[in-house]
């Protein structure tokens, strides 16, 4: 039987939380879609991405192109098979050391206990200006 929609998300933030990017990944339907609301080519991690393989290289540029010092999923808020989440992260761009503080909205949506689809939203041109910027 499979996991309720909440569950699966929520294991997929512990997988994360402990750097178990395997166990993310055996999460997600082969067919995934994977999206940073942002245009792409303008910061590392924007755009859509395909599959589990196009999630490894969500990962891979973003331990590239960030240091994660706090991620912190808020509110969780279940509604069928989509499930939407408020939360927080602050982080140091590797490129420049400058640090940023922002809010984030991820929206998962699962299907047969995996996720399907998700997508990540928060204020894109923050971060491309700080990533653009010289260093701190």
């Amino acid at each position: 039987m499979p996991q309720d929609s909440l569950s699966v998300v929520q294991d997929v933030y512990s997988a994360f939380g402990r750097g178990d990017i395997p166990a993310l990944l055996a999460a997600l339907t082969p067919d995934v879609h994977w999206e940073l609301v942002g245009r792409a080519g303008e910061y590392p991690t924007f755009g859509v991405r395909s599959g589990p393989e196009g999630v490894v290289g969500f990962f891979t540029a973003l331990a590239e192109v960030e240091d994660i010092s706090e991620f912190v999923p808020e509110r969780l808020h279940a509604a069928g098979d989509t499930i939407c989440v408020e939360g927080r992260v602050a982080l140091t761009l590797k490129n420049n050391g400058r640090r940023l503080a922002y809010d984030w909205l991820h929206v998962f949506n699962v299907r047969d206990g995996k996720v399907a689809s998700f997508r990540e939203f928060y204020d894109t041109a923050a971060v491309v200006e700080a990533y653009r910027g010289r260093r701190a």
